[in-house]
């Protein structure tokens, strides 16, 4: 990429960028959404042209490409779909087995067969094309791809997602482009994608948040910020402290953000034994806590903010045994826990094992089949449901969040409207963005700004963490941190979890056992731990449920 240009109308995506890189290399490419990180990749893969300067592959290599919503063959299964990463290596085999066959014929002609055997064998070699189903059945497993036999237009989005990167992975492309590669997977398969990536011959480049990820796969981070690419050396911990260094440099004007990636850097460096100990001073805080903020209800409208709720009473929620079915189909059994004040709550697990189920009981629209799930009086639930049906697509976005008004109430202290639609991150004209054309970012801090102005002292967030950039996710941990109350939020990002959560609620089912759940006090990384120690390393493989899973 020489002297590149990329604009969409008036806004400028690439402005003047020269990049080149070697093959091997391993980037991430950050930056805040709708900077153009997904146009930087489809014009590397030639699915988009630059209005200016030169983009191209070099010749005789491949690029392959996973873009967030990826086409699929709709009327093959999931197995045709992915074998399509094969070619017609898969026929060379068949064919190369049935010569076999033909040779025992007595009128075979046996020099054709082997000069054609022979020609089979070199190109099978070539493509390490042997073990083509040993290869097909890890990768599925790993990646949790859904029964095989499966049409793919019956699927939902993540798992054509899981389909398309299990289909890419193979088809191993010289020069391999990823955005998101992480969403709908769950812990197990993430830690086996980046060990593939780690050892994948060929170059990646992969847009994330998901920082861990970054910190394991990435050599170099590219920031993608206001038409500018910034190269840094070393994984996202190292970019945190070169950039933090980079910004103190620059004096005042950065003062706010320089503290924010010091804070991070500081939560990078501790210790688990300091994480854990943070953790469990945060469920002992809350009356301090709660009292705090009371007192000083300051208002920062360039971050993210939480309302200060209602004092929470002694009960929050308390399960026990509480059992869920939707026929024979078990979701939940046996599940009992307590929810102090100040928890917050990781619930994870894979799509359809009954995280959003868990969420409609607790506000009160799914009946509970068994047991008793109580939510305490003093309890005031924030939540919007994630597929934020009812939002007319033509009203402008700070409409939707403001209904027209200049200033708005959230929680009991009326702010300007404008100020706090901005606290998520939608600047300027950005505002007057209609609800309908937004990315899965934007739609995703939407979600968060209509969620949390509602002021509750018990947030109910489901998959917050999807699509948003590090800088948005980082405001979230901190205002969920400094939060006087209790939070429930399902989530995939480790170290989200890692930061904010104090339980986990993790779905540990089996083909036996579909409904079992363990509740864990501590976070991400220590429910890691124990869970090793409880079941063994081979529960910690990712694998593929022998029944459907469909959405709940």
């Amino acid at each position: 990429m020489h002297q590149a240009r990329k604009a969409h109308g008036d806004k400028v995506i690439l402005d003047d960028v020269t990049l080149s890189f070697y093959p091997g290399a391993k980037i991430g490419v950050v930056g805040p959404n709708g900077m153009g990180k997904s146009t930087l990749l489809k014009i590397m893969a030639g699915l988009e042209e630059v209005t200016n300067g030169e983009a191209r592959l070099t010749p005789g290599y491949s690029v392959g490409i996973l873009l967030q919503e990826p086409p699929l063959d709709e009327d093959k299964t999931v197995l045709e779909n992915i074998k399509q990463a094969f070619g017609d290596i898969f026929a060379k085999v068949e064919r190369f087995n049935a010569i076999g066959m033909e040779m025992a014929e007595p009128d075979a002609d046996f020099d054709a067969l082997m000069e054609e055997m022979g020609q089979l064998q070199t190109e099978i070699d070539a493509a390490n094309g042997w073990d083509l189903d040993s290869q097909l059945s890890q990768a599925m497993d790993a990646l949790q791809c859904p029964d095989p036999d499966e049409r793919v237009d019956h699927l939902s989005g993540g798992e054509r997602r899981r389909v398309a990167l299990c289909r890419l992975l193979l088809e191993a492309p010289d020069l391999l482009l990823l955005d998101e590669p992480t969403n709908h997977l769950d812990a197990e398969s993430v830690l086996w994608l980046e060990q593939f990536l780690r050892n994948y011959p060929g170059a990646v480049l992969a847009v994330t948040h998901d920082r861990y990820f970054l910190d394991h796969v990435a050599e170099w981070i590219c920031e993608v910020d206001r038409g500018s690419l910034f190269p840094y050396k070393g994984n996202y911990s190292t970019y945190l402290e070169t950039k933090a260094a980079r910004i103190e440099a620059q004096g005042q004007s950065q003062e706010k953000l320089a503290k924010k990636l010091k804070k991070e850097l500081e939560w990078v460096r501790s210790s688990p034994k300091a994480r854990q100990a943070k953790s469990k001073a945060r469920l002992a805080a809350y009356e301090q806590m709660a009292a705090e903020a009371r007192a000083n209800k300051k208002l920062d409208y360039n971050e993210i903010q939480i309302p200060v709720p209602p004092r929470l009473g002694a009960k929050v929620i308390e399960a026990s045994h509480l059992h869920k079915a939707f026929g024979d189909r078990v979701l939940i059994d046996d599940l009992s826990f307590d929810l102090p004040p100040n928890g917050i709550v990781g619930v994870i697990g894979p799509n359809g094992v009954g995280k959003s189920t868990l969420f409609k009981m607790i506000m009160g629209l799914e009946p509970v089949d068994g047991g008793t799930l109580d939510i305490g009086e003093s309890v005031v639930i924030s939540y919007v449901d994630q597929n934020r049906e009812g939002i007319d697509p033509n009203t402008k976005l700070w409409e939707v969040v403001s209904g027209g008004n200049d200033f708005m109430i959230v929680g009991d202290t009326e702010i300007p409207s404008r100020a706090y639609v901005a606290s998520f991150g939608f600047k300027g004209s950005d505002q007057q963005k209609p609800a309908g054309v937004l990315s899965g970012g934007e739609r995703n801090r939407l979600n968060l700004a209509l969620t949390l102005k509602q002021g509750g002292n018990l947030l109910l967030l489901d998959e917050p963490t999807n699509d948003l950039d590090t800088e948005t996710l980082a405001s979230l941990e901190e205002a969920l941190l400094a939060f006087p109350g209790c939070a429930v939020v399902t989530s995939h990002d480790r170290w989200f979890l890692d930061r904010v959560a104090t339980h986990i609620l993790a779905w540990e089912g089996t083909d036996e056992n579909p409904g079992n759940w363990t509740w864990f006090e501590g976070n991400f990384e220590a429910y890691q731990e124990n869970r090793l120690e409880r079941l063994g390393p081979e529960a910690s493989k990712p694998h593929r449920l022998h029944r459907k899973l469909t959405r709940d």
